[in-house]
């Protein structure tokens, strides 16, 4: 027997399709990872950030991510630590060296992109907001909970892998070829920067609300 009802389950799919297919922070950070690293670096951030939403999909069940949201001073700790991550990936991208070539493009280590997608993830209490206002209204509290969270958990992760994926490919396959010029390759460590200090502004000025 599925954990979750089968007509909840395909009511779930596209309303999660559709919001995996919203530009957020997941897709801009796997978008800027292939830009500066290439594809690898992309499905390796692509991963990490499927991980960390597992992880919070987990600790909504359990009820910790309602803990988190209860408690302001907890919150705004994961949101400011958040923040101060994002500014240091963009300072690093900064100071990264202009001088790439088609082979400094694979050399950045997966496990090291899959761990910065992972706590950028998880460092953005934003998250957490979602998925304890989406996923409960799928959720029959008739049947067990934890079950219920970890499928449509899941089933979102796997459409966000789907989505994150394409778009961090088509970014990887962009970025190789411009890597090959000094001046192009500048730019895009510029870019990712960008992207970066915008993921932490956008986060900095949340609504406390």
């Amino acid at each position: 027997m599925l954990p979750v009802d089968p007509l909840t389950l395909l009511a779930f799919i596209p309303a999660g399709l559709a919001l995996n297919l919203t530009p957020g922070a997941d897709m801009m950070f796997c978008l800027g990872q292939g830009l500066k690293a290439g594809r690898g670096a992309a499905m390796a951030a692509n991963f990490g950030i499927a991980a960390g939403g597992m992880v919070h999909t987990t600790l909504a069940a359990l009820g910790l991510g309602a803990l988190v949201v209860a408690h302001p001073a907890a919150f705004e700790a994961i949101r400011w630590l958040g923040v101060g991550y994002l500014l240091w990936l963009a300072i690093g991208a900064l100071s990264a060296s202009p001088f790439a070539t088609e082979a400094r493009v694979e050399k950045v280590p997966a496990s090291r992109v899959f761990l910065q997608a992972l706590m950028v993830n998880l460092l953005n209490p934003k998250v957490i907001l979602f998925i304890l206002a989406f996923l409960p209204q799928f959720v029959d509290p008739s049947r067990p909970i934890l079950p219920q969270f970890l499928t449509l958990g899941a089933v979102f992760c796997t459409g966000g892998l789907i989505v994150n994926g394409v778009v961090g490919l088509f970014a990887g396959s962009i970025g190789q070829r411009l890597t090959r010029s000094a001046n192009l390759s500048r730019w895009l460590s510029r870019i990712s920067a960008t992207i970066f200090g915008a993921l932490a502004l956008r986060l900095a000025l949340m609504p406390r609300s």
